[in-house]
Parts: C-alpha cells; structure tokens; sequence
C-alpha cells in the first residue's frame, strides 16, 4: 500500500511531547491486537504503549490524539506511551520519519477516513457488547442496485436469531448510520451492534428487530440521471448539507425499498426507526424532519438535538413519532436533557441520554445504542 506523506508544521512540532513518564507498569496486550502480537498495550490507569521495529528511521511518533515522541533501542525498536486516554475506541497511526503509516500490531478498522489502527481503553461496563453463550443473531453483507447512483451499493443487515426460526413473521427496521470519515462497517465492528442486540434480546429487554447499516458520507455519494440535482446546493452532495443531501435520496429511493422487498419487516412507519451517531445523527434529524410520516423513532447519538420548532415545522412529525431519543457523552458539553425536556413539555416521548466519563467516540455511542434498543417498537 503507498502511504502519503505527511507534512508537519511547526505548531505541530510544538505540540510533540515525550512518552508519559508515569505509566503504571501493569500493561496488557490489547484486544484490538494481531493474533500473537504483545503491543500495543494498555495500563491500568489507560495509557497505551506501542513499539515498531524500524531501525533506519530516525524519528517515530505515536498520534494518538497529540503526538508523542518514541525512543530506540539498541535493537532498533521504538517504544512510546500516550498519557491515559478516555475510555472506549479510539483511532491511532504512527508516524515513522514524517510518514503515516498503521500499526502492524493491530488489526484494521475504517475510521478517519482511511483503514488504520485501533486501540480498545477498557471501560468497567464492556459486558454489553462482549460475545456470550447467548442465541446468535446475523450480520449479512449484502449488495444492492441503486437506482438513485446507477451503481451497486453495499450495506451490512443484522438479522435477530429468530429470523431464519420463524419464517411467518415480520420484523420491525432501524436504519443505523455511521459518522463522519467511517462507513458501513462502523456499526458491526467498532460498535459492537450485533453482539450488543443478541445480548439484549436474550435478557428480554428488547424486542428483536432488523438493524440495517448503510454507507452515508454524501459527498462521496454521486446521483445520477433523474435524482441528480439540476443546480447543486450547498451541502447536497455533502454529509453535513442540507435535508435534501444525496444520503436521503438513496435511503428514500433505494435502501428502504430493497430492504422492505428482501427482508420480512412490517412495512409502515410505526415499526421504522432512524438512528445515527456523530454525522449520522445529524443525517437522522435532517432525514426524519423533512419526512415526518415515515419514521415512529429517532435516535441521534452525540448528533445534534431536535427542538420544538423543528418539530411545528414538520407537519405530522408529532403524530407520527414515538420517540426522540438523544445521548452525548458527559464531556461533549451536552444539552439532550433539556432538548428533551422541552419536547416532553410539547407533549411528545423524548429521551436524553448522558454516557458519563466518556467524549465523542465509540463507547459513548454503544451505550447510547443499548439504551435506545431497549426503548423502541414496543
């Protein structure tokens, strides 16, 4: 694989600083690692450490939020360590003489915007989304001609155990989008989506549904023929645009209607939900208002929050909805609670939920889906 350079200002340099010194030494490999690979690890108190054999460079750095600096020894191997990190996933890649490049103790993952490393901080709740002697549900890969791009696309749909046991009956639909710079692979790997619902369902405290996880980033997505826009607006075409942005006009045109056509879902608004974290949360409150009749529950995670004048302006969006759900983590400076109380106050079912101790990231996001899944098409 090239690797691009990468070009290093000098406020970047200023920003460098050394491998944390007070590093509790109780490291362990991590979960995120290589079959058989030590690093990278991480402490008790969170700090991560990695090593990278490179005995030709002559600077290697571990960015990981800042950049710190790793020493060589008299083998040739760096070794650094970040300060203690947020608890939950977090993107990382190092940068060897300049150079980006993952790191080859890890597995990868899509985030960023490019396939590179990641790093797992234990948190004290993580049982929700481990893998357990539970009845298995499905992720199936799926590929779909689109109509709206004259392309194939590409999504991922988790079927609950009891769909292939049970072929006479019907499933109610969350549709589940990515955030910025991420993509359908997001929600199932980094999210934990599936182990997350098989764990729910066994215990009863949600009912089983079908989660569909598409690729959303607008810009990226290329309408063609009828649905192109004649004279392209300002955020059309992009992720954060406008409620006529190129991601609803394929879920509207071509996602819903293959999935409602493949898959034995109840096919009506009050068993449809929208949901998205970061990006895909602002997605899901553009997606949902200006089709008010189509979707019962909208759950925006560290997303943005709908107001009461949102919801006046969307005429039928009151009647149809049954929940707004609308999380954040504790350290995002919050404010789903009152988003939430005042549409309480204008008579509708609203939901704020904080994620303590956690920022923008996944850990924050999974929780988030763990409380709406209990909450939804009951």
């Amino acid at each position: 694989m090239m690797l691009a350079a990468v070009s290093v200002s000098a406020q970047q340099r200023n920003n460098n600083v050394p491998s944390y010194a007070d590093a509790v030494e109780d490291f362990k490999p991590n979960v995120t690692n290589q079959p058989g690979r030590q690093y990278p690890m991480v402490n008790s108190q969170g700090a991560v450490r990695v090593q990278l054999r490179a005995p030709g460079a002559t600077s290697v750095q571990l960015d990981l939020g800042r950049r710190y600096e790793m020493v060589k020894d008299e083998r040739g191997v760096w070794t650094g360590t970040s300060a203690p990190q947020d608890v939950g996933f977090h993107y990382y890649q190092l940068i060897v003489d300049g150079t980006a490049m993952p790191d080859p103790g890890t597995v990868s993952f899509f985030g960023a915007g490019r396939w590179g490393s990641g790093i797992e901080i234990p948190s004290k709740d993580m049982d929700f989304w481990q893998v357990k002697n539970v009845p298995q549900g499905a992720v199936e890969e799926k590929y779909y001609w689109s109509k709206a791009t004259e392309s194939m696309r590409h999504c991922y749909v988790y079927l609950p155990n009891e769909y292939g046991k049970n072929p006479n009956k019907k499933y109610p639909v969350l549709y589940l989008q990515h955030g910025n710079a991420e993509n359908e692979y997001g929600w199932s790997v980094q999210g934990h989506a599936g182990q997350i619902m098989d764990n729910l369902i066994a215990e009863k405290k949600a009912v089983p549904f079908i989660i569909v996880m598409d690729y959303g980033q607008g810009q990226n997505i290329h309408l063609k023929g009828q649905y192109a826009p004649q004279q392209p607006q300002q955020g059309q075409q992009g992720g954060r645009g406008g409620s006529n942005d190129a991601f609803q006009v394929v879920l509207m045109t071509d996602i819903i209607p293959f999935i409602e056509k493949e898959y034995r879902v109840i096919a009506d608004a009050q068993h449809r939900g929208m949901a998205g974290l970061s990006m895909g949360g602002g997605q899901t409150r553009r997606i949902t208002l200006a089709n008010p009749t189509t979707f019962a529950y909208v759950g925006m995670f560290s997303g943005g929050t709908i107001s009461v004048e949102d919801v006046n302006g969307a005429e039928g969006f009151k009647k149809t909805n049954k929940l707004v759900f609308m999380s954040s983590g504790s350290k995002e400076n919050p404010r789903v609670m009152e988003a939430a109380e005042n549409l309480k106050k204008n008579g509708m079912n609203a939901v704020g939920y904080i994620s303590e101790g956690t920022a923008h990231e996944w850990h924050t996001w999974r929780r988030s889906l763990y409380e709406f899944a209990q909450l939804i098409f009951k």
